[in-house]
This record gives structure tokens, sequence and C-alpha cells, in this order.
């Protein structure tokens, strides 16, 4: 121990200490395979502007905003011998055109050919050895539209320091805000010795911090589940749910290195008038439309449908405190929540009355693991409400739920990059290991935007599932009266 106080001191002299990676952070870093990629992405689709809008104008747009997100120019390194946590650290050789690429589709380019191209994109892991994130400037939308597909890693988005890429770019107004004035300069990249030496100092101040690192790095995430019942009195009996096995699904097998991207577009008014008319909350109708999508699915794959049949969602929401929760701006609570969805229902209003009973069910109940909990947990609160639905998700055994429906109510005014008017906006969640499927809902300027990410080789027919979630919808409308 002695020693150990010796190289902590040692380590002070040297200067500032290592900026760690949290442990939920890092164990996305421990946990990604080939076939899982920790990446959060999402599609946008704007109007090119009369000025123009090219790839050196991207460059300069984020280049103006990456003071606002120091992470954005700062990779991952590894402490020798896992004595602790990986640390941030500047990237000397940051090249913001490598991360920030063009690319373009055959004239006039579908929406096919781009949702084609997000799922190869999507299907890559970002290089650990430059900062974890990607942007594309893709041309050649028919139109005249262009689209920016944004990646980044869990691990970047923290909730404390560091935001999505994608959130800055964006602005209210054609004209583009003021940024702050950027006079970066990296710091200098810390030695093994160094790192070690900031580890031993940390191990001094929490001497099992070295014990949990290591185990850390092997740990599967139904751990976390375990420890976050264990931290907060009486939430371990609140995840009783958490305990049952999801149901068997076509959705939950072994999934390969390849995705598919599909979209469903959808209008936010016709998800009032169905709650208005049948009760419950606008995420409520989300979760029933999905359901019905989900029921006709399996019907055209000819798998047995009973009466019983169900898949189970993890559901993370936006909670804003009113009723109509689901068409507010982001903000507010993020909650996750574990629903079977009644896909053996075939009437699609008594669909929506059981998802209703079982989500008020659940907030009656404290059946829900809430972001401002979590946070006081440390590494649950992310500021982009997708990324910080994908993180409350897979810090879950993925045995527990069939798929992750993640639904992120967005600003209903429009927005611009750099005069480019957004004209959607798709989310693009990460595949948990044996889950073939993720769906993220985003609604925007009146429209409620699906965006569906595929294992390539288990659901070779997504493009199919995104149509019937707005024949879902239209269902639902038709029960309305007129």
């Amino acid at each position: 121990m002695v020693l150990w106080h010796q190289i902590a001191l040692t380590g002070r002299r040297l200067g500032r200490m290592a900026d760690r990676l949290t442990a939920l952070d890092a164990s996305f870093l421990y946990l990604e395979q080939p076939t899982t990629p920790m990446h959060l992405g999402g599609v946008a689709v704007l109007r090119r502007p009369k000025s123009g809008f090219d790839h050196q104008r991207l460059i300069e747009l984020i280049e103006q905003r990456l003071a606002l997100v120091p992470r954005y120019r700062q990779k991952v390194k590894n402490v020798p011998a896992h004595l602790a946590r990986p640390v941030w650290v500047d990237d000397p050789d940051f090249d913001i055109g490598y991360h920030v690429r063009r690319s373009a589709l055959p004239k006039p380019g579908s929406d096919a050919q781009l949702h084609e191209l997000v799922g190869r994109l999507m299907s890559r892991q970002l290089d650990r050895q430059r900062p974890l994130w990607e942007v594309y400037l893709v041309e050649g939308l028919a139109k005249n539209r262009i689209a920016i597909i944004t990646k980044t890693h869990h691990a970047m988005v923290d909730g404390v320091r560091a935001m999505d890429i994608g959130q800055i770019m964006l602005d209210i107004t054609p004209t583009p805000r003021n940024a702050p004035e950027d006079l970066w300069l990296p710091r200098p990249e810390p030695g093994g010795l160094q790192l070690m030496v900031d580890a031993a100092g940390e191990a001094v101040q929490r001497p099992g911090e070295v014990v949990d690192n290591v185990r850390t790095a092997a740990m599967d995430a139904a751990s976390t589940v375990r420890r976050v019942g264990i931290a907060v009195g009486g939430l371990f009996d609140a995840l009783r749910t958490a305990m049952r096995a999801a149901p068997g699904s076509p959705l939950n097998v072994p999934i390969s290195t390849q995705r598919r991207f599909a979209v469903a577009r959808t209008a936010l008014e016709d998800y009032k008038l169905v709650r208005a008319a049948h009760g419950g909350t606008v995420n409520d109708v989300v979760l029933a439309v999905v359901s019905g999508a989900l029921r006709n699915w399996l019907l055209s794959r000819g798998e047995p449908v009973t009466g019983s049949t169900a898949i189970r969602a993890m559901a993370p929401v936006t909670v804003r405190g009113g009723p109509d929760a689901g068409a507010q701006p982001a903000g507010g609570t993020v909650s996750a929540y574990l629903v079977d969805l009644p896909v053996g229902e075939p009437n699609a209003v008594v669909r929506l009355h059981h998802v209703s009973h079982a989500m008020r069910g659940h907030q009656d109940s404290g059946q829900s693991v809430g972001a401002d909990v979590l946070v006081r947990l440390g590494g649950f609160a992310p500021p982009t409400m997708h990324a910080l639905g994908a993180r409350v998700a897979n810090g879950f055994s993925q045995r527990i739920y069939n798929l992750v429906v993640t639904n992120v109510p967005g600003p209903q005014v429009p927005l611009y990059a750099a005069g480019a008017r957004l004209l959607e906006m798709f989310a693009v969640v990460p595949l948990s290991k044996n889950q073939g499927l993720s769906i993220g809902v985003t609604s925007y300027d009146g429209g409620v935007y699906f965006g569906l990410n595929a294992d390539r080789d288990a659901l070779t027919d997504v493009d199919g599932l995104a149509s019937m979630i707005e024949e879902s919808l239209e269902e639902l409308t038709g029960t309305v009266p007129r």
C-alpha cells in the first residue's frame, strides 16, 4: 500500500489525472463485437437550399461547432494491464476530413438506395484508433434533397460533457447561430507510465476499483440489472417482470454483421385523434401501432399466432408529467418500460387498450427505471434521448425482451443545417446479441418517423414490416368517428 501511495504522489507531481470512461461507457467497448457494433445512428433528410450545400460546407459547419462537443476530438486509450478503465485523450492527429465523409447515389437517387446505404454504413464498426464518430453527406437524392448520416459510439455520449453530433448541427432558423471561438490545441497524449500512475492514484482512493475494472471487462449486462436493483431500495422488486424470460419470437435469432434499414412515415395528428377517441397517451398509440404491424408481419410469415401471443418490448420513453408526453419537445425524464405487446389480439382498439393498461400499470406499480435515478447510480444519462433509451435497454439482459422501441418526441418546428431545411429524421438504434430488430421513433414538425434497424439475414422482409406500420395506424384511425 505504501508503494501505491508513492506512485499516487508521483502522479500528482506529473500533472493532471486522466479523464476516465465511466463504468457504463467502458462496458459498451468491452461488450462490442463484430455482430453487435455499439454505435447509434441518425438519418436526416434535408432540402438543399438555393445557396447550395456541399461536402465543404458540412465540414465547415461541424468544424465551427466542435467546441460544443470537445469529446469529438478525443479517442480512447487503454491502460496497460487493464489496471483501470480506458481514458479519453486528445487525438494529436485529429483529421476532420476523415470523420466527415462524402457519398453519392446515382441520380435520381431513390429512398430505397439511401436505406441500402444506411444499412451498409451501420454494419461497420468505428475505428477504435480514432475519435468514435463519423458523418456522411449523401448527395444525389431525388427532389433536390440531401441526407446526412451520423454514427456515434455509445461510449461517446456520457450525458454530462458530451452530446450527439447530430444535435449540434441543427438550428431553429435558416441562418446558423454564432458558434464559440475555437482555438483547440491537443494536450500531450499520456504514456503508459502516466496511465499506470493515474490508475494507482485512483486505487489508493478506491481500493476496490482495480478488481471492479477487471470484472467489468467480462461482465454480462444482466449484472447491471442486479446492481441497479441492489443500489436503489425497492427497485429490484419493481423489476420482477424482468425476471421472466421473454416470449419466443422469430425476432430473436443469432445475428450477422450486416444490417438492413427501412422507414415508415406517419402524421402526429393521427396519433392525437386516436388518443382523443380511445384514451391513453400518444406513446400508447405508437406501441399499439407497432403491435398491429408485428401481428401482420408474423401472419405474413406463417408464424403461429394465438390469442395469447405477445412480443415483449423494452420501451424507453420521455416523460414530462402530462398525458401527451409523446407529442412534447424532447427533454424531461426518460423511463424504460417492459411491455408485452398484444400481437395475438385481432382488434386494433382492444390492442390499444391492452397497451394503455400495461403502461399505466407500470407507472402505478413503480415498474419504471427513471433516468434521474440512473444518473445517481452513474452512467445512464446521455442528453440525446435515443441514446439514453438505447443505453438503458443495453443495461438489461437481452433475454428479458424481444426488441427495443425508443420513442423520442422532437421539436414541432422546422430545423435547419446551414440553411438546409430538415424534412425528416430517423434514428438507427443498435441491435443487441440475438435480437434481429430495433425500432427508433421520432416525432418532428408534425410527423412521426420510424427507423427500423434489422439484421440483414434475419429480416429480409423489413421493408414489408415498415409498410405494415403505416397500415396499422390506418387501421386505428379508421375506428375514429369523423
